[in-house]
Formats: structure tokens, sequence, C-alpha cells
């Protein structure tokens, strides 16, 4: 059977007739809207990451049946009540469960079991407890909190589909083996768990803001990360970090409008009408930046400054390249990387009097690295500097080797166009 569209393909099993597209698209936008909400609600339920993640992909199954005979007034309260529904019973048929059980531990949980607040961070930071590797911790996560099917997890984090699926896997095993508790850690506890949950909200920013698909962004992870973001910051308001990557995400998210034209069409940070960012995300996001900063220089802190010398420059021709240069300089210091590397050297690049042959030769030399081997923007990078100096049958091979790599339809287009004018130029 063909794939729903927009439907993750982790929800598309065989058995049921195609629904039709409108109904499609409203799951879809439920999907994305409602994902972590639903499945919060029956892991609260349910304690059982396994059995609270089947019963939510089976509300959507359930949706795609049952919507093409009207479509509820309150998509994410029908999905929530069938889930929990489905849930229920399961934990009925299942004798062995109390033997099974607790697979997540918790305090009792209130009798009307009301929402909190905090409980999408819970899973969080269940999800990036010390016991799991790192990098299941950030699989995991994308895959709960976001909804993001095994394959948008695995080109979110440079793997292989069977990589992601496998690290999944082992950090839901890892979970109910170690009985691993669904709640915010005590105060003791957070300094460990800290790094990994920021690392994690930064990711779901990340995937929303250049999504695979035909949109440039997916508003709903991206507002996601914000509101994870302002949950750490509530929790912990002495770190400097939360303060640092929220700051960090506002910045970026104030530029959103500026992003693409009327038709759709990707814009530059170079030719962004400025005009059109966003005040008071940027005045929050710069003070935000600014007081973590003075508390400190961690990874977030610095990245944020990279953004704030961007949104406070009058233009693009007068950013301080040589400051941006220098924090990432001092990011390879902490948190040596290879996007980071390859974000220094593009910055090196636009510093005036650049010596463009030097930031290829480190260009190619990142090639080498096994996690920018399908990373798009690494032979983007490339192109724009073998342009510039000149060497356009080059530049344009570069070009077209990203957009193979490209996983979103807008960034496709815009370096076709790229392409297209490089050619003509050769």
């Amino acid at each position: 059977m063909a794939r729903q569209p927009g439907i993750p393909t982790d929800l598309s099993p065989s058995a049921y007739p195609p629904a039709p597209v409108e109904v499609a698209r409203v799951v879809d936008r439920a999907h994305r809207e409602s994902w972590s909400t639903v499945l919060v609600s029956v892991v609260r339920l349910t304690r059982d990451l396994d059995l609270a993640e089947d019963c939510t992909q089976d509300a959507f199954v359930q949706a795609l049946r049952t919507w093409p005979d009207g479509i509820p007034a309150n998509p994410g309260g029908w999905l929530t009540t069938v889930a929990r529904r489905l849930a229920l019973d399961r934990m009925r048929r299942e004798t062995n469960l109390r033997r099974k059980l607790p697979l997540l531990v918790e305090d009792p949980v209130a009798p009307d079991d009301v929402e909190q607040p905090t409980d999408p961070l819970r899973l969080v930071f269940t999800c990036c407890h010390p016991a799991l590797a790192r990098d299941s911790q950030v699989a995991l996560t994308l895959r709960l909190i976001c909804g993001l099917t095994t394959r948008e997890v695995a080109a979110g984090l440079l793997i292989s589909e069977p990589t992601a699926a496998a690290r999944i896997t082992r950090a839901k095993k890892k979970i109910a083996a170690a009985s691993i508790p669904y709640r915010i850690p005590a105060d003791e506890e957070l300094p460990a768990r800290l790094d990994a949950v920021l690392t994690v909200v930064h990711l779901v920013y990340t995937a929303g803001h250049v999504a695979a698909g035909s949109e440039l962004t997916r508003t709903d992870l991206t507002g996601r990360a914000v509101e994870l973001a302002r949950l750490l910051v509530r929790l912990m308001p002495n770190e400097a970090e939360p303060q640092a990557l929220l700051g960090l995400l506002l910045m970026t998210e104030a530029r959103g409008d500026a992003r693409v034209t009327e038709d759709g069409e990707l814009v530059l940070l170079a030719d962004q009408d400025r005009s059109r960012w966003d005040i008071r995300l940027l005045a929050e996001g710069v003070s935000r930046a600014t007081a973590a900063l003075e508390r400190g220089q961690g990874r977030f802190a610095l990245q944020a400054a990279v953004a704030g010398l961007h949104v406070t420059a009058p233009s693009w021709e007068k950013t301080d390249w040589r400051q941006v240069v220098r924090m990432y300089d001092a990011m390879m210091i902490s948190w040596p990387t290879p996007i980071v590397a390859l974000n220094r050297a593009a910055a090196r690049s636009l510093v005036p009097g650049a010596d463009l042959d030097h930031v290829l030769a480190e260009l190619d030399a990142l090639g080498n690295e096994h996690a920018l081997k399908s990373y798009a923007y690494l032979p983007a990078a490339r192109a724009d500097v073998l342009a510039r100096l000149g060497r356009v049958t080059e530049a344009a091979d570069a070009y077209r080797l990203a957009i193979t790599l490209t996983a979103n339809e807008t960034e496709r287009r815009f370096l076709s166009h790229r392409l297209a004018a490089t050619e003509v130029a050769g």
C-alpha cells in the first residue's frame, strides 16, 4: 500500500485502506501537534514506554480508519482518549503485567491523573538518564518526544536507519531493565543529565528548523523545543546553559519569517530583509544569551554568541566575522565536532581577505569525516568557495552532490538555482 501523505511509516500498516487525502492531512497535522502530548499522557498512565508508544501509534491508525466518517472537533483530545483506552484494555488483558511493571517507576500518581506542565520534560529526562549511552539518549528522545520516524531520526543524526533503530531499541530495553523512573531528577541529579537534555532539545529544534520533505520548517518541532527550553530555564534558573540555549533558539526563531519568500523559496541570512525579523524575540534572545555569557562560555553560550553577532550586526557585510571565527575556535576546544569545524571553516571564508585556498583545503579534509559523508552542507560550502575561486566546473559538481544529499525540497530548489547560475557562469 502507498504511504499515507505525511503519516510516518511507523504508523502505516497494510491492513487498512487508504484514507481520503483530507483526512490524511488532518491526521498528519494532529500527529505533528499532538504526538508528544498523547504519548506523555499514556506513559503517565502505563509507566511503560513500549506500551505507550504502541497505543499512541494505534490511536493514529484508528483515526485514519474512522475519521472519514467525521473528523472530531478536538483531534488531540480524541487521540488521547483512544490511546489511553487502548492502553487500559491491554493492561487488563495481560494477566502477567504486574510481573513486568513498573518499567518506569515514579511516586504514586495523583488520583485524578492531572497532567503536569513538566510532563514533557519528565519524558526527556527519562530518555536522557545517565544509564543510557549518549547516542541512544538522543535517538530515543527524537523518536518519542518528536514522533519522528526512524528514518527521520537517522537523517537528523547522520547515521543509517538500522543504526538508529538499534539505538532506540537498546534504550527502551535499558529503561525497562534498570527501572529508570519517569520523573524530574532531584537537584543533585540534574548536573549529570543537563548536557544530554540540552543536546536533545537543541536537536529537536534543528530537526524542525530544516525538516525533511516539502516544508522548510516544522513549527511544531521548533515550538516544542522552545517550550522545553523555557521549562528547563524555570527548572534551573541559576544555570547558564539553559538560558543560553533558550537565547539561541529565540534568536533563530526571530528570523523565521524572513527565511522564505512569499513563494516559499529559501532566503539565506545574507539576503534576508531584517525588517521582517521579530524584534520582541530578538530582544529576549539577546538578553538571555548575554546573561549566560556573563556566567561562562559553555558550548550553547558560544553558539548563542555567534547568533548574537549575526542579529546585532547592521548588515551581513558588516558582521564581525573575525569574532565569529573566535567563537568557533573556542567551541572547538570544548566541543570539537566535525560540524563545528565545518561552521568555523565557512566563517573563515567570509573574513575579509581570507585565504580561500586554505579554507578549501580545510573543507576537503573534513570530507574524510564519517559523520559528514552524507551531510549536504559540506559540499554546499565547498561549492560556494570553489565558485568564489573561479573553479566553476568543480563548484557545479559540488552543488550536484549537495542536491543529492538534501532531504528538504526547498533547500534542493535553492541549490538547483545555485547550480544553474554556476553553469551559466562557466
